[in-house]
């Protein structure tokens, strides 16, 4: 049975987003912009790259929110801030700020009274294997990030039963990609726009994925649905290898790319010897070479039994992403 979606009523307060100058948050904030929610006020340690006009931009670290405060009523707090990158940090530096990050966003939240939290938390928290993984599927992380992130988990999950009105949207994103992310998928055409392109280990890597503009309108039409704690995957049903990744960033921008492959063997020896180096704007520690060959096989349950657009969608989405970097995927 599908869950009733329905348009959220008109919110009476405001909407405050830790992390609003990332990535996801920034596409957040103008998604609300765009649709006139307000007022909308982002807090973040950066300045954001890309300003959302009507965005009231605060300076403000997650780890420690006990001198900020809001004047009026707060509808919802959406939690993008964290340290993801992996490998890239200390230990220690995941639970800093994605641990210390939940408990003060939901001490915030208990000042405020505010009703409702978005976490974003991560596909990280089920461990790397070959395996598909579904929402049921029981997380075991075995690295820093992914054990930081379920704990976060936990602390919004801890907030949420204090009260009956509060309520609460989790979403695991596999790689998420579109305009300023900086990340895998930007990397990527930046490899193919040299001409050549050199898969790693294998082309057979699963590597599931989700368009920014996607997982805004997932997580909007989760706040829509009338249950107090909706917890998906945000990854695409088609199982897009990497292989497949490329093929469609051929036919959508790079018809002259020639494909070769390096044996797993050759570039784990690669990585070992050359730690420190990067090999054609790729980096090479040893960690990041297992990451690249190991499969995310992330299942879309609960956004298949809710009717959202979840197959044949990598296509079009790279079309209108490169259409918004004006031709190239910034």
């Amino acid at each position: 049975m599908k869950p009733v979606l329905s348009d959220p009523p008109p919110r009476p307060g405001a909407t405050v987003v830790f992390g609003g100058a990332g990535f996801i948050g920034s596409h957040f904030l103008q998604r609300l912009a765009c649709r006139g929610d307000g007022p909308l006020v982002s807090v973040d340690t950066r300045a954001p790259r890309y300003p959302v006009a009507g965005v009231r931009y605060l300076a403000g670290d997650v780890r420690d929110l006990t001198q900020l405060h809001y004047d009026g009523a707060i509808a919802r707090i959406a939690n993008f801030a964290a340290v993801h990158t992996t490998p890239g940090h200390d230990p220690w530096e995941y639970y800093d700020t994605n641990v210390r990050g939940a408990l003060e966003v939901t001490r915030f939240a208990r000042r405020h009274s505010v009703p409702q939290i978005l976490f974003t938390s991560s596909i990280s928290v089920y461990g790397p294997d070959e395996r598909p993984k579904s929402e049921r599927t029981q997380p075991s992380p075995p690295s820093d990030y992914g054990k930081s992130k379920l704990m976060a988990e936990q602390i919004h999950d801890s907030w949420l039963v204090e009260n009956t009105v509060n309520r609460l949207v989790i979403v695991r994103p596999a790689v998420v990609f579109g305009l300023g992310e900086g990340g895998n998928f930007t990397r990527l055409s930046k490899l193919l726009e040299r001409g050549i392109f050199v898969f790693p280990g294998r082309r057979d890597t699963i590597k599931s994925c989700i368009y920014v503009e996607d997982l805004i309108d997932w997580i909007l039409k989760a706040e829509a649905i009338a249950e107090r704690r909706i917890l998906f995957n945000a990854a695409y049903t088609n199982r897009y290898t990497i292989e497949d990744i490329v093929t469609v960033f051929r036919r959508v921008a790079f018809p002259n790319v020639r494909t070769f492959s390096m044996p797993a063997p050759v570039l784990r020896a690669a990585a070992q010897c050359l730690r420190p180096i990067s090999i054609a704007g790729l980096g090479i520690h040893p960690d990041r070479v297992e990451k690249l060959m190991t499969s995310t096989n992330i299942l879309p349950t609960w956004a298949e039994a809710a009717g959202l657009m979840t197959r044949d969608r990598l296509e079009d989405a790279l079309r209108d992403w490169r259409a918004k970097g004006n031709g190239a995927f910034l």
